[in-house]
């Protein structure tokens, strides 16, 4: 069981956070030539559609955004459940040479990214992998550092950062929870 402690962002701060992501990355990168981005299922997929949004409203060109389904590649596999279900990695594009921008909705251990970055390279070799994050709560586990980051937010081990989102949840929000 858990209960709200506070609601830390809400729908316009996240919509902000995203903006000024989409701007870093415009900024990084000198533009958007040869960036993609790609989401890590669950709530990566959508934060980084609407930075690719956002991307096209500034820059006026499309940036590509691909779904990385992690599971088969995390290190806990066997920890986590005897048959795991899989959803579908859907990268319709070639990574080989491109700027990949993984997008996720929390960096705590490091091990998603890391996951994240062992999948990639399974589908070509990036010039370069950048790491966005909406929420980075610390408690690092593994020398992975995000390169855009919406919101630091220190939590305690026995809290938990909630990111909302309407596809899954019929609302935006950041909130951090107490586990009871």
């Amino acid at each position: 069981m858990s209960t709200v402690k506070a609601v830390l962002m809400d729908e316009a701060a996240v919509g902000r956070a995203l903006t000024r992501i989409a701007h870093e990355i415009i900024e990084r990168n000198d533009g958007c030539q040869d960036v993609c981005l790609v989401g890590i299922r669950r709530r990566g997929v959508p934060l980084a559609q609407r930075i690719a949004e956002n991307i096209e409203r500034i820059e006026n060109r499309k940036v590509p955004v691909g779904e990385l389904d992690i599971m088969l590649y995390r290190d806990d596999l066997t920890r986590i459940a005897d048959m795991p279900r899989l959803s579908s990695t859907n990268v319709p594009f070639d990574v080989t040479n491109k700027r990949v921008v993984i997008v996720d909705d929390v960096l705590y251990t490091g091990r998603t990214a890391r996951a994240a970055i062992d999948a990639l390279f399974a589908m070509g070799r990036p010039a370069m992998i950048q790491l966005a994050i909406l929420v980075d709560r610390g408690h690092r586990e593994l020398p992975i550092r995000a390169d855009y980051v919406g919101k630091n937010i220190p939590t305690s081990r026995s809290e938990v950062i909630a990111v909302k989102l309407p596809q899954f949840d019929g609302e935006t929000s950041v909130q951090i929870l107490t586990l009871e």
